[in-house]
């Protein structure tokens, strides 16, 4: 084919996939527009999921009427005059492209007014196509209104997400800009409905307990800390911690254009709120990094964090943190990608020590060293006197098992008893009858079958037992279920909340009964019984979670992996001591379980250790 020049059109429409992936986009750029202009109230508009609308209205600047047309025009900006300015960009665009490119894949309709002016001025752009600059009435500030997104690029509409996925990455979006700038405040309208409201008060805790609950808010760790030169300085508020607020009310120091500013020289600073160890999710998503006010998804800075969390974090879980790292312009690139979503460092690893090092101090001054204790390993004493080296039985639970010959007595019976089952039964999928011989480190059980030695996995165990369970009782369609005593009040973020609102009628015909209780807040009335003296908080944010393992076994039924996320969150936990009795109970339950080696997302439940290998690992018999 020969070589030719790209239509107009289509080098638009090429440029505006780099920018304009998904309607979050388009809200994101409309917003960092109005936040470079100084405004100090953003309502942001969505329907359709922002297929059909999104309107971003703001109170800043505006736009002047002879620059509007020049506005929604490719490369057109007020931010940059000369190429030495990329070094020292202190707005969140720059670009250019952002008006031009939803402009050429929508119906676009800007209508702003500057202070001096009169009256307002409006331009209408039509798949690229502008019209010619109206003069209208209008208030102070800039209103855009984007319609049919996409409409003339049906390829990019047909692989948008669900209506539900295109919505939570707009609420998250917004939700990340809101805790960044809390002197601006925020309205987000789905329809009729304000899905997130902030009062614009520069209380980043208070935004906080808007979006996560008043107790979640309460329990995130403050963190302060700057550098100027080599050393670096944590500031600390404890009373500030204690009492709910920050320990400062703008939130962080800001430019005239609402963004933080760090001139050259003065090192780097750190602010936002980290979780304790004690508050965690299955992923990274509610880790949340803004560099001089622009939010980023730097692999570098989420490293540093999750290094400062090291060996204090079961493996798979993850903090909550909102963090704001002010950096002078010069060390930072921030012309890396269309979407400004990533940054280059200047001195890569000042900035990731500074940022570890600033987070495990926080951590460390909020959080106490835990002490280690015999009691960890269960409630017998250490014998003070030395045993004899050899198989001592009376160290079992409650005296089970006083000596050898007895307990190899109770094993022969049991073989014998359940020997017409054991025939029956194919060992890849049900398990023997099972011996309890103790409990190591809190989260295994020690058990002996007729053909080895068992380890289970408590927490994996519990949660097949709990799934089986639940499942059953829906099939008979009779879930008992007991009303709590104080309804359990839950707030969730916005993208969460909406996720739950859908999953409602499944979580009731499962004994839960919960009922909104005004915005992305929910009051849990009753649990099954089987969750008794279970979280309901806890089961309520499993449903909303992604988790790390693999529920393919449950994706044909959107029920049974919402049983199953439910039964993860409410199984008791490693690290959590059991009775004998309750060590006993839950392997005889997970004998009667349908499919006891695995939980119910696919992770064994049990190690099995056959005598056989344990002969070979011994030298007993052959080689290893």
């Amino acid at each position: 084919m020969a070589i030719r020049l790209l239509s107009s059109e289509v080098s638009s429409q090429i440029a505006a996939g780099e920018v304009v992936e998904r309607p979050a986009s388009v809200v994101k750029e409309l917003t960092e527009n109005s936040l470079d202009a100084g405004a100090k109230n953003i309502s942001i508009a969505i329907e359709d999921a922002g297929r059909a609308l999104i309107e971003v209205a703001d109170d800043g600047h505006g736009i002047p009427f002879d620059e509007l047309d020049l506005a929604a025009s490719r490369h057109a900006t007020s931010k940059l005059i000369q190429s030495e300015d990329l070094f020292h960009i202190q707005t969140l665009g720059f670009r250019g492209e952002a008006l031009a490119s939803i402009g050429s894949v929508s119906h676009m309709t800007i209508t702003s007014r500057v202070e001096s002016a009169k009256e307002g001025a409006r331009l209408r752009v039509d798949g690229g196509v502008s019209s010619k600059v109206e003069k209208v009435g209008a208030p102070v500030g800039t209103t855009l209104r984007v319609e049919n997104l996409f409409y003339n690029v049906p390829a990019r509409l047909k692989f948008l997400k669900s209506d539900v996925t295109e919505r939570r990455a707009i609420d998250a979006l917004v939700t990340r800009y809101a805790l960044a700038y809390p002197n601006v405040r925020f309205k987000v309208t789905d329809g009729k409905q304000a899905t997130l409201q902030t009062a614009g008060d520069g209380d980043r805790r208070a935004i906080l307990a808007a979006l996560y609950g008043v107790d979640v808010a309460r329990q995130m760790l403050e963190v302060m800390a700057s550098e100027d030169g080599p050393s670096t300085m944590l500031l600390e508020d404890r009373s500030s911690l204690r009492s709910g607020h920050p320990s400062t009310s703008s939130g962080h120091p800001s430019t005239s254009s609402g963004h933080p500013s760090t001139s050259s020289g003065q090192g780097m600073s750190l602010s936002g709120f980290i979780s304790p160890t004690s508050l965690t999710r299955s992923n990274r998503k509610e880790i949340t990094f803004f560099v001089n006010g622009r939010w980023v998804q730097e692999f570098s800075l989420t490293a540093a964090l999750l290094q400062a969390y090291h060996t204090l974090l079961m493996v798979g879980r993850y903090p909550l943190t909102a963090l704001f790292l002010e950096i002078a312009s010069e060390d930072v690139d921030v012309n890396v990608h269309p979407t400004k979503a990533e940054v280059r460092f200047k001195s890569q690893d000042k900035v990731f020590s500074f940022v570890q090092r600033s987070a495990r101090k926080a951590l460390l001054a909020y959080t106490p060293v835990p002490s280690v204790s015999p009691q960890l390993w269960g409630s017998r004493s250490v014998p003070s006197e030395p045993r004899e080296i050899g198989i001592d039985w009376s160290v079992a639970h409650d005296g089970e098992m006083q000596n050898a010959e007895g307990g190899m007595q109770n094993v022969e019976g049991g073989m014998q008893n359940a020997e017409g089952r054991m025939q029956n039964a194919t060992f890849a999928t049900g398990v023997p009858l099972l011996r309890l011989i103790g409990q190591i480190g809190s989260t295994y059980l020690v058990a002996e079958g007729p053909d080895g030695l068992y380890l289970v996995d408590q927490h994996a165990a519990h949660e097949r037992v709990l799934f089986e369970k639940l499942m059953a009782q829906r099939e008979n369609k009779s879930i008992p279920s007991q009303a709590l005593l104080v309804p359990e009040v839950v707030t969730l973020p916005p993208q969460s909340a909406k996720t739950l609102t859908d999953q409602l009628p499944f979580l009731n015909r499962f004994g839960f009964e919960v009922e909104e209780f005004g915005t992305n807040t929910f009051q849990v009335r009753a649990m099954p019984i089987l969750f008794s003296g279970g979280d309901p908080a806890s089961a309520l944010r499993a449903v909303v979670e992604d988790f790390e393992e693999d529920e393919s076994p449950l994706q044909a039924e959107v029920e049974a992996r919402l049983a199953a996320r439910v039964c993860k969150r409410l199984a008791v936990k490693g690290g959590q001591t059991l009775t004998s009795d309750e060590q006993r109970s839950l392997l005889h339950d997970l004998e009667a379980c349908q499919s006891p080696r695995t939980c119910p997302h696919g992770r064994p439940t049990m190690i099995h250790l056959s005598v056989d290998t344990l002969e070979r690992q011994f030298g007993r018999k052959g080689a290893r």
